[in-house]
């Protein structure tokens, strides 16, 4: 593996800002364009990550009108990022624990756990998740 190779995982939060202008979308573009560097970066997420962006977007279409349809597209395009999609039935023990520990939601606790067993950090949007772990770095913040 090359020195030079980025690797981590990334939370919903980060990855929805690549389709959603909200804060951080410039910081998200930047980060998901290491995936079409020499070499590519290599994004880890949950497989709760599509879910949870699909639950964002529809959000989006009932509180603000937003077509399903691009919604639609938006999800087609996410599947088509280089992400690495690893089970959360092999994260779900540890993120119970690590949720219990750190008081976060099961579900930031799969990302966190997963970085941690990968020893990469946790790149999230999520300021609050970013403090509650060591290795995780918060998108504002990423360089």
């Amino acid at each position: 593996m090359s020195e030079n190779l980025f690797r981590s995982v990334v939370d919903a939060s980060a990855g929805i800002k690549l389709f959603l202008e909200e804060p951080l979308s410039v910081q998200a573009h930047a980060l998901f364009a290491k995936l079409t560097e020499d070499p590519p970066a290599e994004f880890y997420v949950p497989d709760l990550f599509y879910i949870e962006c699909a639950n964002i977007f529809l959000k989006y279409a009932r509180r603000y009108g937003r077509a399903l349809d691009d919604s639609q597209t938006d999800l087609a395009n996410m599947k088509k990022l280089a992400l690495k999609p690893v089970s959360t039935a092999d994260l779900m023990e540890d993120a119970l624990s690590l949720a219990s520990q750190k008081n976060l939601t099961a579900y930031d606790a799969c990302y966190a756990v997963l970085a941690q067993r990968l020893n990469i950090p946790l790149i999230t949007a999520d300021e609050p998740l970013a403090k509650a772990v060591e290795w995780a770095i918060w998108l504002g913040d990423f360089k």
